[in-house]
């Protein structure tokens, strides 16, 4: 998958970073997104010659400028060494570039990230190491259900933690990646990690997009943010479970994790309600929505949240949710509604708190990347604010859409569908 976001994500759509706390992966790794780090440094140069000549002399040509500034920074001669031996990889670039046909439903990820299978093995890492995890919530008040989350969906419990060299990953998109300055960083924040000996360069691995271990941390944070939870003075987040419980605690707790307090709760919206208030950004304390017949399901009274909002990430036909604090520091760690879903559902389920409840729209067809390029496109021809047209249905595509809605006189729930792409098609014309 990727990250804490790869990301550092997204981006940030699943990746992100946010301004005084690194984020901490780009994009998770997956056994789909391989890319061997087997490879000699023959190997690797004889896939960079399969680039062209000129483009394997450009990469040297690189290596050579980035020694120059890595000396620069203040980096020894154990970490320069290792610059000269940087591969490029050009499954990287593929990787880096490739843009999914379809934007995948929140319902479909949840069913992956949250299955049975998952939901089962985290009650079992949560057996097997209940001690570890209990030490780091005491010592960062972060419930260990969530830890075990997070872990699960970032690595699958350490199962699958990548396989890329993240020195030569993060080289390749230094030089021919998408966000090349960004990349120059973590590989900046990589080679500290190297030169200060807290793990050879061999088990240096991870993402293709560099995040790294178990929790999947970008090289940035693991040096603001890894944790050695085990106390054998190194921050092992590949091989140590202590330092990744403790150093994933210490990631939220940087962030901001308030603790006591719940992520949120599935709700019941009362009919005839303003989904406009859906959009996160609107904060009441939970007598306050209480107040405008907002329900818990299932009954019972709302947690106590001070400065909660209101998400329906599927609009009027799917579940809603009101989240508090803490539900935002989790889209610290990758920015994406679904992906702080996913960790908050499964949390609960390893726990043995209830599932959500509502149901989805899964007869929704998925919309094409190339669709959601065209409503994007449409909303801004006819006034409407939805940022840059990226394929991406953030916040302010969701903005958009409500003003589109509400003009229509339909429920302005932000949720876009093919039905609104034809509306908007109809208009246009």
């Amino acid at each position: 998958m990727l990250p804490p976001l790869l990301l550092l994500m997204l981006l940030c759509a699943g990746l992100t970073g946010c301004q005084g706390l690194a984020t901490p992966r780009a994009e998770a790794a997956s056994p789909s997104t391989d890319v061997s780090a087997s490879a000699t440094p023959d190997e690797g140069a004889e896939a960079s010659s399969a680039r062209g000549v000129g483009a394997d002399r450009t990469f040297a040509d690189w290596r050579h400028d980035f020694r120059r500034r890595a000396r620069q920074a203040g980096l020894g001669e154990t970490a320069l060494a290792r610059v000269d031996a940087l591969r490029y990889l050009p499954r990287v670039i593929e990787l880096d570039r490739r843009q999914p046909e379809f934007v995948r439903p929140i319902w479909a990820y949840l069913d992956g990230a949250v299955s049975s299978s998952r939901v089962s093995t985290g009650q079992a890492r949560l057996a097997d190491y209940r001690q570890t995890a209990r030490r780091a919530e005491r010592r960062f008040g972060v419930p260990a259900e969530v830890l075990v989350a997070i872990w699960g969906i970032e690595s699958s419990y350490g199962g699958y933690q990548g396989e890329v060299a993240t020195l030569d990953a993060l080289a390749t998109l230094a030089h021919d990646g998408r966000r090349r300055e960004f990349a120059r960083g973590e590989l900046l924040a990589a080679l500290r990690i190297l030169e200060a000996g807290e793990v050879p360069a061999e088990r240096m691995v991870g993402s293709w997009a560099g995040a790294m271990g178990h929790p999947q941390f970008l090289p940035s944070s693991y040096l603001a943010h890894a944790v050695d939870g085990d106390g054998d003075g190194r921050r092992d987040i590949w091989g140590s479970v202590p330092d990744v419980m403790a150093s994933i605690a210490g990631y939220l707790a940087d962030a901001g994790w308030r603790e006591g307090e719940p992520w949120g709760v599935e709700v019941v919206l009362p009919d005839g309600f303003d989904y406009a208030l859906t959009d996160a950004a609107t904060r009441r304390d939970a007598d306050g929505w209480a107040a405008a017949g907002v329900s818990r399901r299932g009954g019972g009274a709302l947690p106590t949240l001070a400065d909660a909002g209101l998400i329906a990430p599927a609009g009027v036909r799917g579940p809603a949710f009101l989240i508090g604090h803490n539900f935002r520091v989790i889209r610290r760690y990758n920015n994406a509604t679904s992906y702080a879903l996913a960790v908050a559902a499964l949390s609960d389920a390893i726990a043995g708190r209830a599932a959500i409840q509502g149901d989805w729209p899964r007869q929704e067809p998925a919309l094409k990347r190339t669709q959601v390029l065209e409503l994007q496109r449409r909303l801004a021809a006819r006034g409407y604010e939805v940022g840059e047209a990226d394929g991406i249905l953030g916040p302010n595509t969701r903005r958009g859409l409500r003003a589109f809605q509400r003009d229509l006189g339909v429920t302005p729930d932000g949720f876009a569908t093919l039905a609104l792409l034809e509306r908007l098609r109809e208009v246009s014309s």
